[in-house]
């Protein structure tokens, strides 16, 4: 397998990875230094997945124009502009519009990337690769917290955004000298009409749910908004259905494995995208820490999340996604909800015990619903598949910093007060009990379920 094409390519992951870690660190230093509340910034952290899940739906059809390797690193260009546009910026208008021009360059690279390796990449190899890929990204989460709290603690929170820009130019400089060039094929016209549907319904509903509980602007905003969204979301699928190429094709999800991974992933990431936002909140608000010993804290998960990396293959072969992905799905509710119980007076070993245990879980979820989702995918339809995957991650990481801040904010509410310990405790096991509705549909996978990638059946065979 050649591993310098998944190497670089993790370069993209790295910043996204390494630029969500320490925004959420710094969050409250942000959002006191631009005059609004931690929840109100938490516009800025949307703004970013709206831009995700309007633009990915695109980035396949582009791949596909122009050709995979010029587009992500035209991305790449994108996202370094956008980053240096956070650092600059004076008021939250000017973050919200930063954040979203940088997460336009992020909905080209991950999909596109994926792109590259799925087409690059035999099939028998693409679990080991999807682990590679994601190794060197988990990086940012690793050294994201405390480098973010270190800076934001000692120096000033603008200058965390230009961590980016040097790995994004060694990433534009490498994947020109070394990304294979993916042929450009002739692709369908654009489907305007669908990508103006999908881009409504996805904008729509994420800004929505996140305005519902946003305390500068009126809950009706939010309402109609998501309303607006959802209506979209309906026109889009009726407009798929008559269209001959739309942008996003729903036909793919008559393969079994792919809806399967795409719907039980998408359940699992609302409750996971919520953990980055809880966790260093009230490790601040809550226990008082500052960014700087907060990041020293949330880091221990990535290093779980890294340890799965190095045995994902063998276990998958071992033991197949069904059982897997259902294993995982349990502990990570189990050590989620732990959360829930911990207080200032918690030792920092059993912190660090459950948050290694969470990213341990968490990546093996990641990894092993990453992969299956491509298992049975034929190289014709590998940039819808990757554009509707990486729509889905996105619209659920968003939907899960949405309902989050909607818990704390509901809970403030009633209190009346500032958000303090408890209001954090609900909310964790509000997102452990959300993780729970990912395991349905995994009970209808059959055990051999991927085989083709992860080996699984072959094992069986040889051992009957």
């Amino acid at each position: 397998m050649n591993r310098i094409v998944p190497l670089i390519l993790a370069v993209a992951l790295f910043m996204e990875q390494m630029d969500s870690t320490v925004i959420a660190t710094a969050l409250p230093a942000i959002a006191a230094d631009l005059g609004v509340g931690p929840i109100t910034l938490k516009l800025a952290v949307t703004a970013y997945l709206v831009a995700l899940a309007i633009f990915i739906p695109v980035s396949g059809w582009m791949a596909d124009r122009f050709g995979a390797k010029r587009v992500f690193r035209l991305a790449i260009i994108v996202f370094i502009l956008g980053s240096i546009a956070c650092a600059f910026s004076g008021n939250l208008l000017q973050f919200v519009f930063s954040r979203f021009f940088q997460g336009m360059g992020g909905a080209m690279m991950m999909p596109v990337g994926r792109l590259v390796l799925l087409r690059t990449t035999k099939r028998s190899d693409l679990v080991s690769a999807m682990a590679l890929l994601t190794i060197p990204g988990l990086v940012g989460p690793l050294t994201g917290p405390p480098i973010g709290g270190f800076i934001t603690t000692y120096f000033s929170w603008h200058w965390i955004f230009l961590i980016n820009v040097p790995f994004g130019v060694v990433g534009y400089i490498l994947s020109g000298i070394y990304l294979p060039d993916v042929e450009a094929d002739a692709p369908p016209p654009l489907d305007v009409r669908g990508f103006l549907l999908s881009a409504t319904a996805a904008g729509g509903i994420i800004f929505g749910l996140s305005v519902m509980s946003l305390p500068a602007l009126p809950p009706i905003i939010g309402v109609v908004t998501t309303l607006i969204g959802a209506g979209a979301c309906l026109a889009y699928v009726a407009h798929a259905r008559r269209t001959p190429s739309p942008i996003l094709s729903l036909s793919i999800f008559s393969n079994r494995t792919f809806r399967t991974a795409i719907v039980s992933g998408t359940l699992f990431r609302i409750a996971s995208g919520a953990i980055p936002f809880l966790m260093p909140l009230m490790l601040q608000l809550g226990f008082g820490l500052s960014p700087f010993q907060s990041g020293m804290i949330t880091f221990v998960g990535a290093i779980g999340a890294i340890t799965t990396k190095f045995i994902a293959r063998r276990v998958l072969a071992f033991a197949g996604f069904r059982t897997v992905l259902i294993c995982s799905a349990i502990v990570t509710t189990i050590v989620t909800a732990a959360n829930g119980f911990m207080t200032p007076e918690t030792p920092y070993a059993v912190i660090f015990f459950f948050l290694l245990m969470a990213g341990f879980m968490r990546s093996f979820f990641f990894t092993a619903t990453n992969t299956l989702s491509y298992s049975d995918i034929e190289d014709a339809q590998a940039s819808q598949a990757t554009s509707i995957a990486s729509v889905a991650q996105q619209i659920s990481l968003a939907l899960g910093v949405a309902t989050a801040a909607s818990i704390l904010e509901i809970r403030s509410l009633f209190s009346g007060s500032h958000l303090a310990l408890g209001d954090f405790h609900v909310a964790f096991f509000v997102v452990a009990a959300l993780s729970l509705a990912s395991l349905p549909p995994l009970f209808g996978l059959p055990k051999n379920a991927g085989a083709s990638v992860s080996g699984h059946r072959a094992k069986a065979e040889i051992e009957a």
